[in-house]
């Protein structure tokens, strides 16, 4: 069985990983100002972005998650006729109505795949399974190199759907963002009440930063630290510890919102870069999307693995 995999941009993960395992990536338009970006995690289209300098809160942005219909000619016009069974792992859907948008699709997809396929001469059931992994950003990438992983062995996809649930109930996603009036604005903008005001004023006053994370689900703030690089440290060692204390996955992802190349000149990033490399970790740096960047503001820094339920001390 050829067996595919879909994810949509905001998943953070390097574009040598996609390229490697051959995975599609569902597009989300974003505009800002005169400008409009196609985020399917072109590192061209990054550059682009960065080097416009749109990201700072004087921007107003859109952004517009791929349609259902989107999905639909993704599927039929390409991703039916190069595998049986495909995989689309999406940001959690307590955050984005892609998770949404793709289950929709996928009844039409079902329903129409063999009018594509048959004339091809492709002859067999075609499977389609939508997954949300309950986080996002790098923390939804566990899931997908675990995938990817799991269907290189020829796992049948049963086993490979029961345990994408396992892993995604176990992700963790985490964010440490640079500009909380940014992210404050855009919460507004969308509704979101996660980060007050008179939060914004004292961090910014005091140089205080959040620690958000997502998880099942969720996105709540966590822990604060008090300064950019003291945070990027607190968050780098607490990752060691974790990659240390055993993961599911044996993958730490990173993701940056700049320029690639300052993320591990962070402080602690050579910690943890020493600790996967003593626990057979792989360590992995991606460029924060469009999206990401959009909707956090420029700088911001997360992280994301895989492992069992645990206490946090921030």
């Amino acid at each position: 069985m050829r067996m595919g995999l879909a994810i949509d941009a905001s998943c953070d993960l390097p574009q040598d990983f996609l390229q490697q395992h051959n995975i599609a990536v569902m597009p989300i338009a974003v505009r800002v100002d005169n400008a409009t970006f196609k985020d399917d995690r072109n590192p061209a289209e990054i550059e682009r972005f960065l080097n416009l300098k749109l990201g700072s809160r004087s921007h107003s942005a859109e952004t517009e998650p791929c349609s259902v219909e989107d999905v639909q000619k993704l599927f039929l016009e390409k991703l039916v006729l190069e595998n049986d069974c495909v995989f689309c792992l999406t940001i959690t859907a307590t955050r984005s109505p892609i998770y949404d948008h793709v289950v929709k699709a996928s009844f039409a997809v079902l329903k129409n795949y063999r009018q594509v396929r048959e004339p091809a001469g492709i002859t067999g059931p075609f499977l389609m399974r939508v997954l949300d992994t309950r986080s996002l950003f790098a923390g939804s990438a566990p899931c997908v190199v675990e995938a990817a992983r799991l269907m290189q062995a020829n796992e049948p996809p049963a086993a490979i759907r029961e345990r994408l649930a396992y892993i995604a109930e176990n992700s963790y996603g985490y964010m440490l963002p640079r500009d909380l009036y940014y992210l404050r604005a855009r919460a507004k903008k969308k509704g979101d009440r996660s980060v007050g005001l008179f939060s914004a004023v004292l961090g910014s006053t005091l140089d205080i930063k959040p620690l958000l994370r997502g998880y099942r689900g969720d996105t709540s703030p966590v822990g604060k630290v008090r300064g950019w690089e003291h945070g990027c440290e607190t968050l780098f060692n607490y990752a060691a510890d974790r990659v240390r204390a055993g993961l599911l996955v044996p993958v730490m992802c990173t993701a940056y919102g700049g320029d690639l190349s300052e993320l591990p000149k962070l402080p602690g990033y050579d910690k943890l870069a020493q600790a996967c490399q003593e626990c057979g970790v792989t360590l992995m740096q991606a460029p924060m999307s469009i999206t990401g960047m959009v909707n956090v503001g420029e700088g911001a820094l997360t992280i994301g693995f895989a492992a069992e339920e645990h206490d946090i001390e921030f």
